[in-house]
């Protein structure tokens, strides 16, 4: 037989190689993939968020119960100072205790704050904070009569 190629076992040795090669690549790219998405940022910014979703209702209710109130709370930097004022519906000062923290949104982390009230309504606290950038003032107003109103914003200080 005049056109055959003569059989040579050493020819088609790197072909599995290949196969192997390549199933280690796939493998090491899928590695990485994995301890990127474990090791980084989860997307989760408030713990136990399935407990909170079952309880939604009670967000619902307590969030019913504020606007009852009528409450409006206005929040803004002035240089070095966090100024807090706020009034009712008709748009009267409220008077009370003001109490909270700054809290960092992402890292977590709180500074506690030192609030001082500078007449009916209006209240004032330094804010020395380790860092500069978005932060969210967590803040719970105690009215005349014990009732008590959440106050949740973001800020940022520059």
């Amino acid at each position: 037989m005049s056109g055959t190629i003569p059989f040579d076992p050493r020819r088609g040795r790197w072909i599995p190689w290949v196969f192997v090669g390549a199933l280690g690549l796939v493998i090491a790219v899928n590695g990485v993939l994995i301890w990127k998405a474990l090791s980084t940022f989860t997307g989760v910014t408030q713990g136990h968020a399935y407990d909170r979703g079952l309880a939604y209702n009670d967000v619902l209710a307590e969030t019913a119960r504020q606007e009852a109130l009528g409450w409006n709370a206005t929040l803004r930097v002035e240089g070095e100072r966090l100024v807090v004022e706020l009034r009712d519906r008709a748009g009267a000062p409220v008077p009370g205790v003001l109490r909270g923290d700054m809290e960092r949104p992402l890292e977590g982390g709180t500074v506690p704050l030192e609030i001082a009230a500078e007449g009916p309504g209006r209240f004032t606290a330094p804010l020395a904070l380790p860092r500069r950038g978005q932060w969210e003032a967590r803040l719970v107003m105690t009215g005349p009569r014990g009732e008590e109103f959440d106050i949740r914003e973001r800020v940022v200080v520059r």
